[in-house]
């Protein structure tokens, strides 16, 4: 198969999923229409190497393209917006505590080491921890542990979506009922969605330790060097530690601390118009590990796969509404800011719009809603998929 025809196969099935998840506003989620996609074609007239053929395949697909996503989530944290939002955080982070726990405790002797290990982090995060997590059992020889690792980053998002709705719901009742007797608490508004999610909080300029390159200099070539640069960093303390600190989990912090100092700029990857196709490049990479998928694998990892997700979000539920009650978060909130690990942005923002839309009666109680839930939201979903999953993945790889 030529390359061109390769290419034009793969963008085409992605396109189909990116049109059939805007128009259904995230409710059935692009990358589960693009994995059945996937599933199709390698069950009927897919090559099996049809994403190297595109050029997609290891390393640019695999490792580089996790390292520059990586390094670009470092560019895009505000950490004064962190900061304000720390009860969420601590909650956040004690729920995934909770799913961690009951799974290794519960799951293991159910459904065995190796499923629970490949799906936690996937379960716990997004697209960079599913793909850490997928090669390192493939590298492995854990074919079935790899495939389930995919799928649980594909179908994650259908055990959230419908639990986050209501308890939205919910929460949004009770700030209403406080809006409407006049004991609310106002609160700033916020605009997110110009943002596409990220915590780019407005914040006073203010100089930093290295002076950013003139825009007439800063070209995509520069930006991809310095990205790249804290990459070669990130390999270098991973070699000199022996393996101990996983190469990602280094890359993050490296690139938090640069974009503070002044060395990376902040969005880098937006910035140097690379974002997109880095991200398509990463997607279809992870799905490439579907051409092993059989109709008898997935039949065999389907009963470990529902098996970790609900007794993941069980242990999630129960140790976020503690969290919640110890810093006065309602258990509605404290749950729907730790669900959000399981589908990130934009389903977060979609899903407090439309419990917003639902319940308001006008346009101010609808900003209110949305002031008062809306950043919440945002950040347990920045914390949970954009950081604590890489972490949680460089330490569970190196236990499969």
């Amino acid at each position: 198969m030529q390359a061109i025809v390769a290419f034009f196969i793969l963008a085409a099935l992605y396109a189909v999923g990116d049109f059939v998840g805007t128009r259904t506003k995230a409710w059935i989620p692009s990358v589960f229409v693009v994995a059945c996609l996937f599933l199709v074609g390698y069950w009927t007239f897919f090559p099996e190497n049809i994403v190297a053929l595109a050029g997609m395949g290891a390393p640019l697909g695999g490792m580089l393209a996790i390292l520059f996503c990586i390094t670009h989530m470092g560019t895009i944290i505000s950490v004064k917006e962190l900061m304000g939002q720390w009860k969420i955080i601590v909650i956040t982070l004690v729920g995934l505590s909770g799913m961690i726990l009951f799974c290794l405790l519960i799951c293991i002797p159910l459904v065995g080491k190796d499923y629970v290990i490949a799906g936690l982090p996937s379960l716990s995060g997004g697209i960079v921890a599913a793909v850490m997590v997928q090669q390192a059992a493939a590298l492995k020889g854990l074919e079935t542990a790899s495939v389930l690792a995919i799928c649980m980053y594909v179908i994650q998002g259908f055990a959230g979506y419908p639990l986050t709705a209501l308890l939205l719901k919910k929460e949004g009742k009770k700030l209403l009922k406080a809006y409407r007797d006049g004991s609310a608490v106002a609160v700033q508004s916020v605009n997110v969605e110009e943002n596409n999610g990220k915590l780019a909080a407005e914040e006073e300029p203010r100089r930093k330790l290295i002076p950013p390159v003139p825009d007439k200099y800063n070209s995509t070539a520069v930006i991809l060097a310095k990205l790249s640069s804290v990459g070669v960093l990130s390999y270098l303390i991973q070699v000199w530690s022996g393996g101990l600190l996983n190469i990602a989990v280094v890359a993050l912090v490296l690139s938090i601390i640069a974009t503070e100092l002044g060395y990376l700029d902040k969005d880098s990857l937006h910035k140097a118009g690379s974002f997109g196709f880095l991200m398509f490049v990463l997607m279809i990479f992870v799905f490439s590990g579907l051409a092993k998928a059989t109709p008898a694998m997935l039949g065999s990892i389907a009963l470990p796969l529902v098996t970790i997700i609900v007794v993941g979000v069980i242990g999630m539920s129960i140790f976020a509404m503690v969290a919640g009650k110890i810093l006065h978060i309602s258990p509605y909130m404290a749950v729907s800011a730790s669900l959000t690990s399981l589908y990130g942005f934009p389903p977060n923002y979609v899903l407090t719009e439309e419990a917003a839309k639902a319940l308001a009666q006008t346009p101010e109680e609808k900003q209110y809603l949305m002031d008062a839930m809306l950043p919440q939201m945002i950040v347990g979903g920045f914390v949970t998929v954009t950081i604590t999953s890489v972490i949680i993945a460089g330490i569970f790889i190196n236990l499969l």
